[in-house]
């Protein structure tokens, strides 16, 4: 392995170990979540201090829901760890998954711009 000056670890080598770590070695989730899927607040404060990317999602679905792509983007993290983390904190109440009553399949509107967008890249189709 090659070191920077004294340093036994990598700039690149950190930022490989850091989501291992951050999950605690965890690669799966204990809830099956969407990149759509909305987290709000949920019914209980963290009864422990949070590591400081789980304190960041609590606070970014504060003010209003947030999907799990979204939240992987904010904090800078790959979407599996991040999902790990929100599972943590689905499992402690801290977060909850939102339930929106208008999905994706139930708005008209979406699925007319849908068929519109293959239209147009599948004109041969029917």
């Amino acid at each position: 392995m090659e070191t920077d000056g004294n340093r036994a670890w990598s700039q690149v080598d950190q930022q490989d170990v850091r989501p291992y770590m951050v999950t605690g070695g965890r690669t799966r989730p204990r809830h099956t979540m969407r990149l759509v899927s909305l987290l709000a607040p949920g019914s209980s404060p963290p009864a422990d201090p949070l590591p400081p990317e789980a304190e960041q999602a609590v606070a970014l679905c504060r003010d209003e829901p947030r999907s799990v792509a979204e939240l992987a983007g904010h904090l800078g993290l790959p979407v599996q760890v991040t999902k790990v983390i929100l599972s943590d904190l689905l499992d402690a109440d801290v977060l909850s998954i939102q339930i929106s009553e208008t999905s994706p399949s139930r708005d008209v509107n979406a699925l007319e711009a849908l068929l519109v967008g293959l239209r147009k890249k599948f004109p041969d189709a029917a």
